[in-house]
């Protein structure tokens, strides 16, 4: 398979920083010798360049930097797009979750054009489903789910002029734990499938993602899988802006991937809120490279 890596330094979607420096972090964990060695072709295109705080005021209260975090999406969605064009996978190296919003777009971008439908994988503690409206901080990094179903501000929603980019169908959230009151509405008014980690305790991960890679693929040429390191239990991710205890385990989150490599279905993989200020040793990091790999067909034996 030939890959192409895009790192998206991004935190203006939350407020907690060092997770700009979350693309470094994972490269120095590894992931490029790591895929190599499973013979996967790689690209490193590098990091798409974003403005940092300190160089422009918030804006609204209600979506704090919004057109500039609106404006690095338009360019992942391009280089996502431009990726798919060349016949490689995209994988993007996350800042904050925000970035989703640019690599669902690009995705979407490239398969409509060919009158296919996508699929999404949302593996999170979070739902992301706010807009400006329920969001009860402003901050960015909790919508993009919600943006790419078609709910949202326009700068958000129209990248390439079509919303939603995702039929809510073909998109199921993995891991949920942590949602905001007024989010929760949205959620269960979304259509999108939802499996929290009580479903994951009760069920076990296996019935879980098979259940869930039904869902996304069917009558999709495939799907995305969009993958926050906050979803695993902080013993095991300490390295994240937003951690919530009980999350899932190492062997769950290996087995997922693995499932999802199984499949033959992923057209794209974004791995963020890697925060390497707040990480143990790198750990966290390294997981997430990890976790790429058995993603990208890393087996056991």
């Amino acid at each position: 398979m030939k890959i192409r890596i895009l790192g998206v330094p991004l935190d203006l979607g939350q407020e907690r920083r060092g997770v700009d420096m979350g693309p470094s972090a994972v490269r120095a964990a590894g992931l490029n010798s790591v895929l190599k060695n499973l013979g996967h072709q790689v690209e490193d295109a590098g990091n798409i360049h974003v403005k940092i705080a300190e160089e422009q005021h918030y804006g609204d209260r209600r979506a704090k930097y919004l057109n500039e975090i609106a404006g690095t999406c338009q360019e992942i969605a391009r280089r996502v797009c431009e990726t798919l064009e060349s016949g490689s996978l995209p994988l993007s190296l996350g800042g904050d979750h925000s970035i989703a919003i640019g690599t669902q777009a690009g995705v979407a971008k490239f398969f409509r054009d060919r009158n296919q439908a996508i699929g999404l994988l949302w593996i999170d503690a979070h739902a992301d489903m706010n807009t400006p409206e329920t969001s009860p901080s402003g901050n960015v990094h909790g919508m993009p789910f919600a943006a790419t179903l078609g709910f949202g501000p326009d700068e958000l929603t129209k990248i390439f002029g079509f919303s939603p980019k995702v039929r809510p169908e073909n998109c199921v959230l993995i891991g949920a734990r942590d949602l905001d009151s007024r989010e929760r509405r949205t959620v269960k008014q979304s259509g999108v499938r939802v499996f929290t980690m009580r479903d994951i305790d009760e069920h076990g991960m296996r019935e879980v993602m098979e259940k869930s890679l039904a869902a996304a693929g069917e009558g999709a040429a495939g799907f995305v899988v969009s993958f926050d390191m906050d979803v695993m239990d902080p013993d095991e991710a300490p390295g994240v802006g937003t951690p919530v205890s009980g999350g899932i385990t190492f062997r769950e989150a290996h087995l997922a991937m693995e499932m999802i490599a199984d499949s033959k279905k992923m057209l794209g993989l974004e791995i963020v809120e890697v925060n390497p200020i707040i990480d143990v040793l790198n750990k966290t990091a390294v997981l997430a490279v990890g976790l790429a790999a058995s993603a990208l067909g890393k087996k056991i034996l």
